[in-house]
């Protein structure tokens, strides 16, 4: 108390000039404090130096919990802090911004109570902890948050300045009764700070001038007061240009993070939102000031950790373009109308590309014969390994030019061919490995009509050839008509109309049927393909075909019309089906010589024709009185008897003045067995009727199947029942193709095709479906995707290979057709005559045998400009047919893959390569 008095003696006795000294000193204590706090710029803590009760605010402080979470990093904070009180204590602001409101508000009275009771040193001690700036400082990138808090400091900060001269006149006053707890608090809180150097220095400072001011002389406490204005006034400036340095650093950071924080904002708020690692940190009731320190440290290292994990979790979006090679589904706010088109269509073929159907299995290369194996006269051929790296195209020196067919027109083998009694030189005699060069394109090729205007007109220059239009323009069956070729509609046995012919045959033979009983048909010398391009009308499908001859372009005609056709001939070779499928085959007019030879083209016929099919004989012999007609009439009378056929009816077409002859082949072996002569002979047993890849053609009959459970045994379900159910000679002790029981594999199959064409092909793949007619199924299995596209105005050539599991008579069991090859050589057809070309997996397996680019260059032989190509198979594959078909100027409109599935989508363009093989 004597200490007191004496400093209440110097008090008193002191001039008004000790008083202005001393409010001086308060002020810029109170400036260099707002510096210091703008410097921390994230805590909003008090600015006053006062340290009267200290210990009364801390007690408060500590007894209200506050929750804390680690801080979540957003494009654009200013909006997580928008129901954020200006006046949070430093801790409340790091903590998470989604916490309650009576949280929020329970933080701001206490900082508010703290400020009325003149509690500012606790604060400010708070505030210039290291830990804590440290962690108010990785906290300042958030900008909004930083100028807010600033101005609220500013407002508070004149505030304090206003009330200070009141305060410090009462502080005078009551000096003497708290100079003993002021002496206790200083030492209190050099315990609390001891490992902050600058709040112990400052500390000391407060101290030393309480001290000053009760031994020292007035002129001594002026000319300290005026040091440390002149101190202060230095540290404030400093103070305020760190601070905008700090500020402008963190705007640039900021600015540059936001832009990548763009695409981020959504996942980011995911994953924190659900992520179980985010630790909570709370701070309970009993504990001290102290450990708030030690809360600031775990709250760094979490803000680490998270933004660690932040970064691992978090993978951009690569646009690919036209190549979209990625595991990840893609996730962008920014993305245009075009990109999220584009990963819907990926999405879908993926979801096609997984829709239950494996690779084929192990097992089924055992349990299926292949018509390479079932062909025992197969011819060897030699294959290449690798793909030419470099590509160098140049346009096919041949005769044949735009009409280049590959196998039917190697001039080099064909010099070998002496004997051409058995039309030996229209058959296949493929080059060992397919051409590397192009053929041209027509001049003025235009893309082809759409059907059914096809099926009238064709573009003259899409196929230049008026041979056939001068020799048969008489029988209706082309005519040139300006730049149109056209199609009157009929041929040389039905001038009035294919249609009036097609339903004189059913009124001849009711059990025909058309599109119920009877599906599939092969039209053997087709001609022009009319009488298969009519058969649509009635639901049927016909399988035409005619030689490359001199017949100039019969079977480019039909294709180009839009009608099924391929170019064969019935030499000395089976024709490339299998046994037992036909369920009609037609001849009008054509001029095989069936009852040559014993029979042996007929015979051919009674091979491929389904047991009870019929065949309809339409030709001069049946209804002409001829000399030499009437010899090849009773010939054939005689040959088709000998075979069991039963002559059913013969009728005559008034309108067409033509007649026709329809037989029909047994469905039991009882006619054979009372045959008095065995010619034609029976077939061995060990000849099957299903080889027919380069198998020679033999004068023999094939038994009738009499086990109920055997395919052939009896006749298939009525269309288009058949295209869906497991055919019945399919049972479940034979696995399938994919390892299931054969049935069950069957309809999976249906079933994944009809997802991949509804959820895929009909929309994700830029394909103008009004475009497409004509449509080849390279590797078809069990033709699930031809049956898919059953209720389109297309046709599906279904292709299965000879090397693959024989699965072509389920095919044509189900109301489809098909035939058999190998991809190692050149397709029957002429250039430029399908819309579309489908490899499911065909090209894994291919490459093992032959070279890749040759088979490329005969998918860009077949299909036309504007076409389509449309490849499943592994990524592998995938790349490198995509690189060929870049090479070849296609327009890549699609590659998706994903493991083991990959996807292309491609377009033929018009492109050509400038020289041709003549001019290297």
């Amino acid at each position: 108390m004597a200490l007191g008095k004496v400093r209440s003696s110097r008090r008193s006795s002191s001039s008004s000039g000790s008083y202005k000294s001393t409010i001086t000193t308060l002020v810029f204590v109170a400036l260099c404090v707002v510096g210091l706090w703008m410097l921390t710029s994230s805590s909003v803590v008090s600015t006053q130096t006062s340290t009267t009760s200290r210990s009364s605010s801390s007690s408060y402080v500590s007894k209200t919990p506050v929750t804390k979470k680690p801080i979540r990093h957003h494009k654009d904070d200013s909006h997580s802090f928008d129901d954020t009180p200006g006046d949070l204590p430093d801790d409340a602001i790091k903590g998470d911004h989604s916490s309650t409101t009576s949280t929020s508000t329970t933080e701001s009275n206490v900082l508010k109570q703290s400020v009325e009771e003149g509690d500012k040193s606790n604060l400010l001690d708070r505030s210039r902890d290291p830990e804590t700036t440290a962690t108010a400082e990785q906290e300042s990138e958030h900008e909004n948050v930083v100028n807010d808090e600033q101005e609220k400091v500013t407002s508070f900060s004149n505030t304090e300045s206003k009330s200070q001269n009141e305060e410090s006149i009462r502080h005078e006053q009551e000096q003497e009764e708290h100079d003993n707890q002021v002496t206790e608090e200083s030492n209190h809180t050099e315990d609390n700070n001891a490992q902050t150097k600058v709040d112990i220095e400052d500390q000391s400072h407060q101290e030393q001038s309480s001290d000053v001011t009760s031994h020292e002389t007035e002129s001594e406490i002026q000319t300290r007061d005026e040091q440390q204005h002149d101190q202060h006034e230095t540290e404030a400036e400093n103070v305020h240009q760190t601070h905008e340095d700090t500020t402008e650093s963190h705007n640039q950071q900021i600015h540059q993070e936001t832009d990548n924080e763009n695409a981020e904002q959504i996942q980011q708020d995911t994953q924190m939102e659900n992520s179980e690692d985010a630790p909570k940190i709370e701070v309970e009731s009993h504990e001290k000031i102290d450990t708030e320190n030690e809360s600031h440290k775990q709250i760094q290292q979490t803000q680490k950790e998270q933004e660690a994990d932040d970064h691992q979790s978090y993978q951009p979006a690569e646009e690919t373009g036209k190549e979209l090679n990625q595991d990840s589904q893609q996730v962008e706010d920014t993305k245009s109308d075009e990109q999220q088109n584009e990963s819907n269509s990926n999405e879908s073929a993926l979801d096609g590309a997984q829709s239950g159907i494996p690779k084929e299995s192990k097992e089924s290369k055992e349990a299926w014969s292949t018509q390479a194996h079932q062909s025992e006269n197969q011819k060897e051929r030699k294959t290449a390994d690798g793909i030419t790296k470099e590509y160098t195209w140049e346009l096919c020196n041949v005769t044949a030019g735009a009409d280049y067919i590959p196998c039917l027109d190697n001039e080099e083998a064909l010099k070998h061919v002496h004997n051409t009694g058995h039309y030996e030189h229209r058959e296949r005699h493929c080059p060992q490995e397919g051409p590397n060069c192009l053929v041209p394109i027509p001049e003025g090729y235009k893309r082809s009509m759409e059907w059914p205007t096809s099926r009238e007109k064709i573009w003259y220059h899409n196929v230049p050839h008026t041979k056939l239009a001068e020799v048969k323009g008489h029988q209706n069956w082309v005519k040139v008509t300006g730049e149109f070729l056209t199609f009157p509609g009929g041929g040389t046995q039905f001038i009035h109309g294919a249609l009036h012919y097609i339903d004189f045959l059913q009124k001849a033979q009711p059990k025909i049927a058309w599109g119920k009983h009877t599906r599939v048909v092969l039209d053997v010398g087709c001609g022009v393909a009319s009488f298969g391009g009519y058969l649509f009308e009635r639901d049927v499908l016909a399988m035409s075909f005619a030689p490359k001859d001199e017949h100039e372009a019969q079977v480019q005609f039909a294709l180009e019309r839009g009608i099924p056709a391929i170019s064969a001939v019935m030499g000395t070779q089976r024709l490339p089906f299998p046994g037992k499928v036909f369920d009609l085959v037609h001849c009008a007019r054509c001029r095989v010589p069936w009852h040559k030879e014993g029979g042996t083209l007929l015979l051919e016929l009674n091979r491929v024709l389904r047991p009870g099919g019929f065949f309809v004989w339409s030709a001069t012999p049946v209804y002409q009185k001829l000399a030499e007609d009437v010899e090849i009439w009773r010939e054939m009378k005689s040959l088709t008897a000998s075979m069991c056929w039963e002559l059913v009816t013969i009728q005559k077409d008034k309108l067409n003045s033509v007649g026709a002859a329809i037989y029909r082949k047994p469905t039991s072996n009882e006619c054979y067995s009372q045959r008095k002569h065995n010619k034609p002979a029976m077939c061995k047993t060990d000849d099957d009727p299903n080889a027919a890849w380069y198998v020679p053609l033999q004068a023999c009959m094939h038994r009738i199947p009499v086990d109920d459970m055997e395919r052939g045994s009896r006749w298939p379900e009525t269309w288009p029942n058949r295209v869906h159910k497991p055919p019945y000679w399919l049972n479940n002790s034979q696995k399938g193709i994919y390892g299931k029981p054969a049935p069950e594999d069957f309809v999976a199959d249906y079933e994944h095709w009809r997802q991949v064409v509804t959820k895929t092909y009909m929309s994700g793949l830029q394909i103008s479906w009004s475009n497409v007619r004509n449509v080849m199924d390279m590797r078809a299995v069990y033709g699930g995707f031809a049956a898919a596209l059953k209720d389109l105005k297309v046709w599906v050539m279904n292709v299965v290979g000879v090397n693959g599991p024989d699965t072509l008579p389920i095919i044509y069991e189900r109301g489809l057709f098909g035939i058999y090859h190998d991809w190692c050589e050149s397709f029957s057809t002429y250039p430029r005559t399908y819309d579309l070309l489908h490899a499911d997996h065909l090209f894994t397996s291919l490459k093992k045998r032959c070279n890749l680019l040759p088979v490329i260059v005969e998918v860009d032989r077949i299909v036309r400009p504007g076409g389509k190509f449309i490849v499943r198979d592994d990524p592998e594959i995938i790349g490198e047919i995509e690189n060929l078909l870049k090479s070849l100027h296609w327009e890549i409109h699609l590659t998706y893959s994903k493991d083991e599935e990959g996807i292309l989508s491609a377009e033929k363009t018009d492109w050509r390569p400038d020289t041709s093989l003549s001019s290297s």
